[in-house]
């Protein structure tokens, strides 16, 4: 029989759960299934959101041929021979086959370049799904010819009707009376992903009692994953789990765990690109102004494992990984950011002053444009005192330095320079 988040995949959007800013009545994908014509997109969303579903739904819907390719088996010559199959199949004035990519971002830039003039033609609608920000994986032209939707993990409403869902309609299941007293750590370890919750509700009814209800409780739940740590993400999706122990053992300086996970992700096959990326991340948002360096070497790092590749690379990662996980740690300039854009969205578009701004013609110069602006290199030591904020926010302090030799020295500097107005 097949596993239960198989048998229980949605056919039709009104059975789809959740993502209803994409898919809910008005919304933008609805209006484009409902109207028979669907142009190329990509699916952007962590894993057990519906990306396959949703595109099998839609092809189901436009009754269209439906092509699927996974970027983890398929090379060039997979694509060519699904477009030429897809070219035969089209009839005069039937919409496009799809052609479904699931884990897009791991095709080759050749591989993505095969797609394009099949997708510019028209041969197909392509609908990619990926894990990873489009934007860095899918190359440019490609890009250009696509929508990117952002699909998001379900909410705990949307996996609970799922959950009652499946025990009431599911030929197996409905056979018997599910009770769920406590949903804690069914909510925990489903972590948005639907896929998830189906695999631990299957794994609880396989293990209860042949008698009685099958109950849900906490205690259920983690000592059946416990015994079976894989039951719940039985494609051996580990992939965030990982991701997540490794970026945390970095960000609390221990450079044992982090090698660990970095071994357990070369193992399993994790994408050196996507390790190397998580690195520069971490470089910016956990180690930051402590020591900038980090950032360098984490770049260096992420070039060298492009030049090398397997099974070279992982020395770099490695590198990179101890030097951050054993460095000093400082977030101000992720908090500063996370701050200042929330005071943008807040405040909106604030007026620049008027001597900050640019005038490169006379009834600008007439207006004000400029004027009053000290350029500091023509005072001592480089810097004069003026006001660089807009008017409203003028006294709005954003960096907040923190304790460490290197951002001791930025903070020293900036009391030098302004007193303790940018303390």
């Amino acid at each position: 029989m097949q596993p239960l988040a198989e048998r229980m995949r949605p056919q039709t959007l009104d059975n789809y759960i959740g993502q209803q800013h994409l898919v809910g009545p008005g919304a933008v994908l609805r209006r484009m299934v409902e109207s028979g014509h669907v142009s190329s997109f990509i699916l952007w969303g962590p894993p057990g959101v519906g990306k396959t579903t949703l595109a099998s739904i839609i092809a189901r819907k436009l009754e269209v041929p439906f092509y699927t390719l996974s970027a983890v088996t398929s090379g060039v010559k997979e694509v060519r021979d699904v477009i030429d199959k897809a070219r035969s199949s089209r009839f005069f004035n039937q919409n496009n086959p799809i052609l479904f990519i699931d884990e897009i971002h791991r095709f080759s830039k050749s591989q993505q370049d095969s797609l394009l003039g099949a997708v510019e033609q028209g041969v197909v609608t392509l609908i990619g799904a990926t894990t990873e920000n489009p934007s860095f994986e899918v190359i440019r032209p490609l890009l250009s010819r696509c929508q990117v939707y952002t699909l998001k993990p379900l909410e705990e409403d949307d996996l609970m009707r799922l959950a009652h869902f499946a025990v009431e309609h599911d030929i197996e299941l409905s056979k018997r009376t599910f009770v769920f007293k406590e949903t804690g750590a069914l909510m925990r370890y489903s972590g948005g992903d639907a896929r998830k919750l189906l695999n631990i509700l299957e794994l609880v009814y396989e293990s209860a009692p042949s008698e009685g209800d099958v109950e849900v409780t906490d205690a259920i739940v983690s000592e059946r994953l416990q015994q079976n740590p894989l039951a719940y993400d039985k494609d051996g999706e580990m992939h965030y789990d990982i991701i997540s122990a490794f970026i945390k053992s970095i960000r609390g300086s221990d450079p044992d765990a982090a090698i660990y996970w970095l071994a357990r992700m070369i193992e399993g096959g994790e994408d050196p690109a996507f390790i190397a990326r998580r690195l520069v991340i971490s470089a910016s948002e956990d180690i930051g102004l402590a020591n900038p360096n980090a950032l360098l070497l984490a770049n260096a790092a992420f070039d060298a494992v492009m030049k090398l590749g397997w099974p070279e690379g992982r020395i770099p990662l490695a590198e990179a990984t101890v030097y951050l996980a054993a460095s000093p740690k400082s977030n101000s300039a992720y908090m500063a950011i996370n701050d200042a854009l929330q005071t943008v969205q807040e405040t909106g578009n604030q007026p620049v002053p008027l001597h900050l701004r640019n005038a490169p013609t006379g009834l600008m110069k007439e207006l004000g444009y400029s004027k009053g602006y000290k350029y500091a290199h023509d005072y001592e030591g480089n810097f004069v005192v003026q006001q660089y904020l807009p008017d409203e926010l003028k006294e709005q302090r954003f960096w907040h330095p923190q304790s460490n030799p290197a951002e001791d020295k930025l903070r020293a500097q900036m009391e030098k320079l302004w007193g303790k107005e940018k303390k």
